[in-house]
């Protein structure tokens, strides 16, 4: 268990990024393909955040032609090249599950002053 807690503190990232549920966030992810790699970006808003430590993951949901998308990044990924804050928002929720349901502006979550 030592040895794991060890292992564990060497690969966490330093300046992990601070993300919290309800803010809209830009997540760069480096995408392999072939022998080559390019970094794609996907913007949406965090919707909840799991676990702890070096398992930490972070869920994003953006809708895209009327489709909902969810990715969940693990947030001390190598894969995850960084992670842009555009705003705050204001929930009094842990999980914005409920979000789901929703379509239009009654989707969107409010900005944090």
């Amino acid at each position: 268990m030592d040895a794991l807690k060890k292992i564990s503190e060497t690969s966490m990232k330093e300046n992990a990024p601070q993300v919290e549920i309800g803010d809209t966030v830009k997540v760069h992810v480096r995408i392999k393909e072939g022998d080559k790699s390019r970094i794609q970006v996907f913007e949406g808003t965090v919707i909840a955040k799991k676990h702890g430590g070096i398992s930490e993951t972070f869920t994003v949901r953006r809708v895209a032609h009327g489709c909902g998308i969810e990715r969940v990044f693990p947030l001390h990924s190598p894969a995850v090249d960084k992670v842009e804050l555009v705003r705050h928002g204001k929930v009094r929720r842990a999980k914005l599950y409920y979000l789901r349901d929703r379509v239009g502006k009654a989707a969107k979550v409010k900005e944090l002053i």
